[in-house]
């Protein structure tokens, strides 16, 4: 089921068709790719049916009965009984929770017009309930809010006021994920990839380091995602279990800029191998830093510059080519060199502007996409 250890601390009592799908490619072997491009919609369709937001068709159950196994009967009772179940959770919402819903939790896409009539405000409680997979307010909050029993924010005063935002970036993003392939997660399988991790940093163009990224991530059972995150968002990253034999690592390339991406790929890494692959949302907003942040920050930047080498980095004399030479001695990308001056204050920020590179989103994009 698309769910972690850690984001179940309230079970959902409906279970969408997409989670028996996603079981049945496993126990088959069967990629995202091979099942969509056999659908009429294609991945579109394929998509919808994993999120819960389309229905399983009767020629869809067909080709599922054909690639996965099982009746098209089974598959189109599966879809009914689901809508069965999502009705129930629709009607059992009380009016509070239901304004709630509508005010707080946002969906992808534009947002309703004007007041809503009392069958088009369920219609949009309904589309809620089904992107996010929960049947409550407390559900949701546990797995996708600003709620410590199911994810551990670097944390800031104004975080709430971003929280439904934030929590549609986590649900695309852990959608992605469970349709990714990969290996099953195996912490000393990351741990033994993260020299060749390191490396690709060095790397200028993303659509040359991306794919690389995500199959180093790929064989250790980690699905990497990167997506951009909506308005309200200020999330860089985020780390979690999302199956069982699954993590995921979830970046918004924020800044654009290759020091604030390798950090924020190391600082989830650390989450991953520290904590346990706990839930973590990261944002660069500020505000008290707990423990586990400060080792996961302590993680990333030691995938940098290690301690060894610490002293000589404090030492540099300050100027572009010493910068230069220090990163190539290292194998990283100057960039890294020069966030991690900054960060101890021995550069103010805005000189060397050379030394960072910066990607547009349409080539972020484009390159997360190959």
């Amino acid at each position: 089921m698309l769910e972690t250890n850690a984001l179940t601390a309230e079970k959902d009592w409906f279970s969408r068709p997409g989670e028996s799908v996603l079981s049945a490619m496993r126990r088959r072997s069967v990629t995202a790719e091979m099942l969509a491009n056999q659908l009429d919609g294609g991945m579109d369709e394929f998509r919808g049916i994993i999120a819960g937001t389309n229905s399983i068709s009767a020629e869809a159950a067909e080709v599922i009965s054909a690639t996965l196994g099982g009746s098209a009967r089974f598959w189109m009772n599966r879809q009914c009984n689901y809508e069965i179940a999502l009705a129930k959770a629709v009607n059992a919402v009380s009016e509070d929770d239901l304004n709630f819903w509508l005010k707080e939790v946002s969906l992808p896409g534009p947002k309703p017009r004007g007041k809503l009539a009392a069958h088009a405000r369920k219609a949009e409680l309904e589309k809620r309930l089904a992107f996010f997979g929960v049947s409550t307010i407390g559900s949701w909050r546990t797995r996708y809010g600003n709620n410590q029993k199911a994810a551990r924010f670097r944390s800031s005063s104004t975080h709430l006021k971003h929280e439904g935002a934030t929590s549609i970036w986590l649900r695309q993003g852990e959608l992605e994920a469970s349709i990714a392939s990969t290996e099953r997660w195996c912490p000393t399988a990351l741990k033994a990839r993260l020299p060749k991790i390191r490396a690709l940093s060095k790397i200028r163009k993303p659509e040359h380091f991306l794919r690389p990224l995500k199959n180093l991530f790929a064989e250790a059972g980690v699905a990497f995602v990167v997506l951009k995150a909506p308005q309200g968002c200020r999330a860089s990253g985020a780390s979690r279990k999302i199956a069982d034999d699954k993590a995921m690592v979830l970046v918004s390339f924020r800044h654009r800029a290759d020091d604030q991406f390798w950090f924020t790929v190391f600082h989830e890494i650390g989450h991953l191998l520290l904590h346990d692959a706990s839930p973590f949302v990261d944002e660069d907003m500020g505000g008290e830093v707990d423990p586990c942040e400060r080792e996961a920050n302590e993680f990333a930047a030691d995938m940098i510059v290690p301690a060894i080498r610490v002293p000589e980095l404090e030492s540099l004399r300050i100027d572009e080519d010493t910068i230069r030479r220090f990163a190539v001695s290292l194998g990283v990308a100057p960039g890294l060199i020069l966030g991690q001056l900054e960060h101890r204050g021995l550069v103010p920020y805005g000189r060397f502007k050379n030394l960072r590179r910066h990607w547009t989103w349409a080539r972020i994009e484009s390159a997360a996409s190959l």
